[in-house]
């Protein structure tokens, strides 16, 4: 049971005045007086829990709490006034304590929702007018002030932006983006302001997505907790027969109080939620959104990875391979000039080719009279030279005679080639292709040593492009052109190996993310249908971050279950020594109390690195 705040602050105030008052009356020879007080500081708290019981039941639910009900009310049946408050006081903290812990381990994914926006500042006939957020439409021109959290998905239309991503992804460093390029929302800035040319819709956002993720999150319940409910019964079984056993045996109904009071309330009920809730959180931080507690125990135990290929193990979008020049040109030159006029392209090649001449720190020059065909190719003048840049047959029209390509590497599998010519001449041939992203043989070796005991790549790309990718990196099979539903198969195949986890970050990868016992989304760059599909999504775009995620996991999971068993075992313990008479029911409370506040500290532990 969770009372609200204010209950909780109630009940834990009523109680504890009502139990220091009566010893302070029982200490003044009033002690009749005391037992009236600690009496009426009971009920509130019993009659409040009460409450809570019958909606549990209405509900069909058969919680723990119950017993605490069952220990307070038959201490204050058989006079043990003293012990009931005692139990209600330390109930009262004991869910105090546990709300406290639940709101640190949530800390940092309600950091992402208290930074929601609710308002923007957009241009409006010369002026700025301040809007809700529901109403800027794709196209508005917004300005995103120092301080502002970026309200929709854009881009940059004037000015630099610095951004701080770090309640996004957990990047420590602030980027920078420059006029064009793109912008995330529930990003800050940090730097000057600017203007931003907004893409999407609020709804539709980067970040509302990542909001509505992480109330989905925190909405959901762990099957471990769902296992103390369903054996619920079965404990206030055992716990009213070794209470009803020591009374019919000894005569002795204060024996029967102290097992009750022992058992109130149980460990189970505290200490996972607080531990699994602790390592969603903490893998909140590493820019790894798991949607709730049944993902996060789940890819605990995850024994398989099924990964796709482009966007995933691949940087998803063509980068520069090798440059081949024709004789008598550098590489640099003829990258240069076809960078140059690609500027005035915004085809996806164009636009890797001119990152590619810029991360060289290539000076580019301005195109004029540019003429674009299409999917084919652009033609312009660059520096008083007649440039084309484009597909082999285009270029090969603009040659003044025929010509072999220059000598280069040999092709890629999947791999793209950019004729260029240079005044009716070739001048190189640039070759783009996907690439491996850096750090994925190690990310494979880690995944290894962690008890990862097959990695299978799935891919609908060419069995060939399949192959080259995957050369060297110790796939246990690579499945290529494969359909949405073969790659549904393949997950479904490899459960017979154990718990399967699936990464992906495209639409076509969406049925087989759902399908995993675990689904994983690269949600920085991803398509929205895959972080919808998915139970775990990235919101770097690092797939090294799968590492920590299984981690965090595995220990948030282990620390649950250690202090399941060690409070159980301490309650079990203190039961039969209540039993056979050597507790008190007085005792039994504050044993039993101190055992439920070690085991939330230990659940705490899921917190820490």
């Amino acid at each position: 049971m969770l009372f609200v705040p204010a209950q909780r602050w109630l009940t834990l105030a009523v109680s504890g005045a009502g139990l220091a008052l009566g010893l302070v009356l029982q200490a003044l020879g009033l002690r009749s007086v005391a037992q009236w007080t600690w009496a009426a500081a009971t009920l509130p708290v019993l009659l409040v829990l009460l409450a809570e019981i019958v909606t549990s039941l209405r509900r069909g639910d058969v919680g723990l709490d119950i017993v605490a009900a069952l220990s307070m009310s038959a201490a204050l049946v058989f006079r043990e006034e003293l012990a009931a408050v005692v139990v209600a006081l330390m109930y009262a903290g004991g869910q105090f304590l546990e709300g406290f812990a639940e709101r640190q381990a949530r800390r940092e994914m309600t950091a992402l929702l208290s930074r929601v926006p609710r308002t923007a500042l957009r241009y409006r006939d010369g002026a700025l007018e301040e809007v809700a957020l529901d109403l800027v439409a794709p196209g508005d021109r917004l300005l995103v002030r120092r301080g502002d959290v970026v309200p929709v998905d854009g881009t940059v239309a004037s000015g630099l932006a610095g951004l701080d991503l770090s309640a996004l992804t957990g990047e420590s460093l602030p980027q920078q983006r420059a006029v064009g390029e793109t912008v995330m929302s529930g990003s800050t800035n940090v730097g000057e302001a600017f203007d931003l040319l907004a893409s999407h819709r609020a709804a539709e956002s980067t970040y509302a997505g990542i909001v509505r993720l992480v109330e989905a999150a925190q909405r959901s319940k762990a099957p471990m907790s769902r296992l103390a409910d369903r054996f619920a019964i079965v404990f206030l079984v055992a716990i009213m027969a070794l209470a009803g056993g020591a009374w019919l045996v000894t005569y002795d109904p204060i024996r029967a109080v102290a097992v009750l009071v022992v058992a109130t309330p149980c460990p189970l009920i505290l200490a996972v939620p607080v531990a699994i809730v602790s390592g969603l959180s903490r893998a909140a931080r590493h820019g790894i959104l798991v949607k709730g507690g049944k993902a996060l125990e789940s890819m605990a135990r995850v024994a398989t990875l099924v990964v796709d290929k482009t966007g995933t193990i691949t940087e998803g979008q063509a980068g520069l391979a090798s440059v081949a020049a024709s004789a008598g040109r550098s590489a640099d030159e003829v990258l240069r000039i076809a960078a140059s006029l690609d500027q005035a392209s915004q085809h996806a090649i164009a636009r890797a080719l001119v990152a590619a001449a810029r991360a060289r720190g290539l000076a580019l020059a301005i195109p004029s009279d540019v003429v674009e065909a299409p999917g084919e190719g652009v033609e312009g003048v660059v520096e008083g030279r007649r440039v084309a840049v484009g597909g082999a047959r285009f270029v090969a029209a603009h040659l003044a005679c025929p010509a072999a390509p220059p000598a280069g590497k040999a092709r890629t599998p999947g791999a793209v080639s950019v004729a260029v010519a240079i005044d009716g001449a070739l001048a190189g041939e640039l070759m783009f292709a996907d690439r491996l992203r850096a750090g994925t043989e190690r990310l494979l070796r880690d995944l290894r040593a962690l008890g990862i005991a097959r990695i299978v790549l799935a891919t609908g790309d060419r069995r060939d492009v399949a192959d080259t990718i995957s050369a060297g990196l110790g796939f246990d099979a690579v499945r290529s052109e494969l359909t949405p539903d073969q790659k549904v198969l393949t997950v479904l195949s490899e459960r017979k190996h154990g718990p399967v986890m699936m990464a992906g970050d495209g639409v076509n990868d969406a049925p087989a993310l759902a399908a995993a016992d675990v689904g994983l989304a690269m949600g920085a760059k991803g398509a929205a249908a895959s972080a919808e599909a998915a139970d775990v999504v990235l919101l770097v775009d690092a797939l090294d971050r799968i590492v920590p995620a299984i981690e965090i996991a595995r220990r948030s999971r282990r620390i649950a279950l250690q202090s399941v068993y060690a409070g159980i075992g301490l309650s079990v313990v203190g039961m039969i020594a209540a039993a056979f008479g050597a507790i008190t029911p007085v005792q039994g409370a504050l044993l039993q109390e101190l055992i439920d506040v070690a085991v939330i500290l230990n659940a705490l532990r899921a917190l820490r690195e």
